[in-house]
């Protein structure tokens, strides 16, 4: 019998590589983009998004209900991709994020609610957690924020106010108080919270997947949303160093997109036999701690580019560590990451990216 999938955000970065991963297990598969060009090249179409396989092209923003109710009938499950990314270029960005990825999320919530539609994988960040997991010498502790002042003196750790010393990272897991330090973070804890109001109501049973830092080919160039990954390889890709904030230090953990894909595949079988009312959460991470500073000295070594600048610089929203345990993932899901971060940057540093957004 054939299965539907509707991905929101199919034609993205990693919707893609959802839509792939999908095709190849079997489903039948509809998409639901609106080819923003901020995202997406200005003439981009389904052709060009490398969506293709025979999927089911739904080309409507996902706050228009009536294409939304469209897109959701007669599905069976549903990931859900489709989100305004990054840590934004300033508070002028707000209504974007919360119209883009809360309302959205509401209107698509509302839609499956009226359809039936019962699974759920939804596309969530390491951001909900703010800074990571620490402990001083007297035990575990949460970050207070970073101060300016201790920023412009390169004193990038958290100080602990116990002990008023450089606070120790550690893994985090799914039990972690949210604690979001920017509006997309802010904008993503809220789609947490709409989707478990949406399966306490309606019985329904969801996935929501914290993606950590997500790499791989087909990634978005010469934007101010895309990752830092990107930006890095895009510089390496014009001849440039790239450029490493604070002392390229910060603690990340990098996943490979087909790894991601494959945990989107494995959580929505999960939704098939999880309890009625059921929405989980699971880091979606390698389990390779690296800094980001490593992650660009692989990158130019691979290509023989110039060697990055560290400069010193920071933004206020940036968070100093978050790495996490995936062992939830792993246990549950029987998930396992399958390409480690030195193949994988290798294969990211000659991967093609996609044409810069509004070209």
């Amino acid at each position: 019998m054939s299965r539907t999938l509707l991905v929101t955000g199919g034609a993205g970065f990693i919707g893609t590589h959802v839509v792939a991963a999908a095709n190849a297990a079997g489903w039948r598969v509809r998409v639901l983009d609106s080819l923003r060009t901020d995202v997406h090249p200005a003439d981009a179409h389904l052709a060009d998004t490398s969506v293709g396989g025979g999927a089911e092209f739904v080309h409507a923003d996902l706050t228009d209900a009536d294409a939304v109710a469209r897109a959701v009938d007669g599905v069976d499950a549903i990931c859900h991709q489709a989100a305004k990314v990054g840590l934004g270029v300033d508070m002028g960005d707000a209504p974007d994020y919360v119209r883009s990825n809360d309302l959205g999320t509401a209107v698509l919530l509302s839609a499956m609610a009226r359809a039936g539609v019962a699974r759920l994988v939804l596309a969530s960040s390491m951001v909900v957690y703010g800074e990571g997991r620490y402990r001083d010498e007297l035990g575990g502790i949460a970050a207070p924020p970073r101060a300016a002042a201790d920023l412009d003196a390169g004193r990038f750790d958290p100080i602990s106010p116990r002990t008023g010393t450089p606070l120790v990272p550690e893994l985090i897991d799914e039990s972690a108080p949210l604690d979001p330090r920017n509006v997309y973070a802010a904008s993503k804890v809220a789609q947490e919270h709409l989707v478990r109001a949406w399966a306490r109501e309606t019985g329904g049973r969801a996935a929501l997947l914290r993606y950590h830092n997500v790499y791989g080919p087909g990634m978005p160039q010469a934007t101010p949303y895309a990752g830092v990954a990107s930006i890095f390889r895009s510089a390496l890709a014009a001849g440039q160093a790239p450029t490493v904030l604070e002392d390229g230090a910060q603690r990340r953990d990098f996943v490979h997109v087909t790894d991601v894909a494959a945990a989107n595949l494995a959580a929505l079988d999960w939704t098939a036999s999880a309890p009625a009312g059921t929405a989980r959460a699971f880091n979606v991470a390698s389990g390779e701690v690296r800094t980001i500073g490593e992650m660009a000295r692989a990158l130019a070594d691979a290509v023989g580019g110039p060697v990055p600048v560290v400069t010193g610089g920071y933004r206020l929203g940036d968070v100093r560590h978050i790495t996490a345990s995936a062992q939830r993932l792993r246990d549950e899901l029987g998930w396992r990451p399958r390409i480690g971060f030195a193949e994988g940057m290798h294969e990211f540093a000659h991967a093609p990216l996609r044409p810069p957004s509004g070209s």
